[in-house]
C-alpha cells in the first residue's frame, strides 16, 4: 500500500467533494434544461406563479399555466427521486429511495381546485391540468389520471403540425390575454 504524505489527504478528500457536488449540479441542471425545453416544445406562452381567485372568496396559487394548442395546461411540477405510491382516492403519496421514505399530500385534488378556478375565468377554453414528475420518478403500481412524466407530457400536448397549432392558438388567443392581463394586474396590486 502506497503511503501518502499528511496534507495529501486533506485536498484528495476536499477534490473528491468538489468532483461530488459538481455532478450532481450537472444532472439538477441537465434535468431542468429538459424540463424547460418540454414547456418551450408545448406551450406557445406561459405565465408562472398566477393567483386567481378560487370561487370562495379566496384565491388559489397557480406555479405554471401554458397556453398550448389544445388550450390551457396548469402544470404542478414535482421533483422526487424514487418510486412513487399513489392514487386518486389515497390522502397521502409515498416515495420510497434506497436510502430513504417520505410522504406529501395527495396533490391532485389542488390541482383539480386550480382547474376549476382557471376555468370560472376562461369558460369557453379547454382547461386541463397535470401533476408534472420530473425524471426521476418512477409509478411501480401505475400512475394516476392527471399525472405525467416529460415525455408523456410532450406526446399528450405536443403538436407536430405547427400550422394547425397557429390556427388554435389564434383561437384561443383572447382568453389568453384575459387571464395574463389578470396576472400582470395582481403583480401591480402587490407592488403598489
Amino acid at each position: 500500500m502506497i503511503e501518502l504524505p499528511d496534507w495529501v489527504m486533506p485536498w484528495l478528500v476536499a477534490l473528491v467533494t468538489i468532483l461530488v457536488l459538481w455532478l450532481v449540479y450537472r444532472l439538477r441542471r441537465a434535468r431542468g434544461g429538459r424540463l424547460e425545453q418540454v414547456l418551450n416544445d408545448i406551450g406557445y406562452d406561459r405565465v408562472d406563479n398566477l393567483v386567481v381567485p378560487n370561487g370562495d372568496e379566496g384565491e388559489i396559487l397557480i406555479d405554471q399555466l401554458l397556453l398550448t394548442s389544445q388550450g390551457l395546461l396548469i402544470l404542478e411540477i414535482k421533483d422526487v427521486d424514487g418510486v412513487v405510491f399513489g392514487s386518486d382516492k389515497m390522502q397521502d403519496w409515498t416515495v420510497i429511495r434506497s436510502d430513504k421514505r417520505f410522504t406529501f399530500s395527495n396533490p391532485l385534488p389542488g390541482l383539480y381546485d386550480r382547474v376549476a378556478a382557471v376555468r370560472q375565468i376562461v369558460r369557453q377554453v379547454p382547461v386541463d391540468g397535470r401533476v408534472l414528475f420530473l425524471d426521476g420518478a418512477e409509478f411501480s403500481k401505475g400512475q394516476p389520471e392527471h399525472v405525467a412524466t416529460l415525455d408523456q407530457l410532450a406526446e399528450q400536448f405536443g403538436e407536430p403540425d405547427k400550422k394547425a397549432a397557429e390556427v388554435k392558438i389564434e383561437a384561443f388567443l383572447p382568453h389568453w390575454e384575459l387571464i395574463s392581463k389578470r396576472a400582470s394586474n395582481d403583480d401591480q396590486d402587490t407592488a403598489g
